[in-house]
This record gives C-alpha cells, sequence and structure tokens, in this order.
C-alpha cells in the first residue's frame, strides 16, 4: 500500500470516528420527547471525548502520510 493510500484511509478513519461520536449521542437520546442543545452537549458528554480525540490523531496522521507521499514523488522527479 502507498503512502497516499495510507494517509486517505486514515483520513477516512478520522472522519468515521468524528461522525461516530455524533451519531452515538443521537441514538442515546433517540428516547427523549424534547431536543434542544443543551441536552445535546449532555449526550456528547456521555459518549466522551475520546472518538473525537482519536479522529484528531488519525487525521494528522492520515496527513502526514500524504505529505510524505507527495515529498517522495517530488524528490523522484527532481
Amino acid at each position: 500500500m502507498s503512502r497516499r493510500a495510507t494517509g486517505v484511509v486514515f483520513c477516512f478513519i478520522a472522519a468515521l470516528l468524528y461522525a461516530t461520536r455524533y451519531l452515538a449521542a443521537a441514538i442515546f437520546g433517540s428516547g427523549v420527547s424534547t431536543w434542544n442543545s443543551e441536552l445535546f452537549g449532555s449526550m456528547l458528554d456521555y459518549v466522551g471525548s475520546e472518538p473525537a480525540t482519536l479522529a484528531t490523531l488519525a487525521l494528522v496522521v492520515g496527513i502526514a502520510y500524504l505529505v510524505w507521499g507527495e515529498i517522495e514523488t517530488w524528490r523522484r522527479r527532481s
């Protein structure tokens, strides 16, 4: 697998983890009769910040792999 493909996979994982946090909070609150921003914020707190932290880490790794792949390609052509 090339470095570019690895970077794209890590970026996809980051997007999936980021969306999972909000999806989990929405599923957790699916039985609630009324919604407001404070309630949804409480549901996000219940889910935790780990998915967002892991998403940020995966995004940084993905971007690093993409940049690394581009630099390698640029050096080969020079």
